[in-house]
């Protein structure tokens, strides 16, 4: 359960910090931060492994957690981009 916890704490600073990083208009409150930071994370692991860095097992530290999340609002803005 603490594990749990842990990652959504984690996952809120890692997405607000891509929010801070990504000037623009972004959808959502503190739940969608979260959401964004712990997605984030999972490709930050899969990049991390596709490359090498990580071993099975593995999860992706705070850095890769903010660069998927970073990843994952400029894919947001660019499909906000084209859809408008």
């Amino acid at each position: 359960m603490l594990h749990l916890i842990w990652t959504c704490i984690i996952g809120l600073i890692a997405g607000a910090v891509a929010k801070l990083l990504m000037p623009g208009k972004d959808p959502g409150g503190w739940i969608i931060t979260m959401v964004l930071g712990i997605a984030g994370s999972f490709l930050g692991t899969w990049i991390g492994r596709a490359v090498g860095h990580y071993q099975e097992g593995q999860g992706a530290g705070f850095l890769m957690s903010v660069v998927g999340a970073v990843i994952l609002l400029g894919a947001y803005h660019l499909y906000k981009k084209f859809t408008a």
